[in-house]
């Protein structure tokens, strides 16, 4: 079994009802931004092929994300630790500029509209609403996982992260398969 003490000391200080107060008010002004940014805020309007390329390079940091997870639950499976923390590190840092680029890409191109009928339709909406209310209760539960394992609370980590594994996984695939659905089903006739 490979020791690896990965603790950061000013987390570990931090008590868990301050943490889960800056965690929940972190989650609460994500989720309210991007309501917010999606719903409210008209769209810049501005398009390059720089910004028509972003939904292609969300649908890569999420894949990424998703091969950083299993590659994480995997290493830590094999009592590989240093492995796993890189690995979940990296799928954070994945999801992380995602984030980034889907802000960028909604500020300047607004909500993108589901064009197909039939019954495609329902598929697309059952996937994008799942996607939607479970990367809402994803968030704080990731944020929750990073600071249990970065203070050093490992056995709470465990059982935390039990639960954020297969949501966050699932988050990052279906939103591959939006992009994939978006791509197929809103393509003009003939192309």
């Amino acid at each position: 079994m490979e020791a690896v003490n990965y603790q950061i000391p000013a987390l570990k200080s931090l008590g868990a009802g301050r943490a889960m107060t800056i965690i929940g008010a972190v989650s609460l002004a994500a989720v309210a931004f991007l309501f917010w940014l999606i719903y409210f805020r008209p769209a810049a309007g501005h398009s390059s092929a720089v910004v028509a390329a972003l939904p292609a390079v969300n649908a890569s940091l999420n894949a990424l994300s998703a091969v950083l997870l299993v590659s994480g639950y995997v290493a830590v499976r094999r009592r590989q630790y240093a492995r796993h923390i890189a690995f979940m590190l990296g799928a954070v840092g994945s999801s992380a500029l995602f984030f980034v680029s889907y802000v960028v890409y909604h500020s300047f191109q607004g909500d993108t509209k589901f064009l197909a009928t039939g019954v495609v339709r329902p598929v697309y909406f059952f996937v994008l609403i799942s996607h939607i209310v479970l990367s809402v209760v994803v968030v704080p539960m990731i944020l929750t996982s990073l600071w249990l394992s970065l203070s050093g609370r490992l056995r709470a980590h465990k059982r935390v992260s039990r639960w954020t594994l297969p949501i966050w996984l699932y988050v990052s695939v279906t939103g591959v398969l939006i992009f994939a659905m978006l791509k197929l089903f809103n393509a003009p006739p003939g192309v």
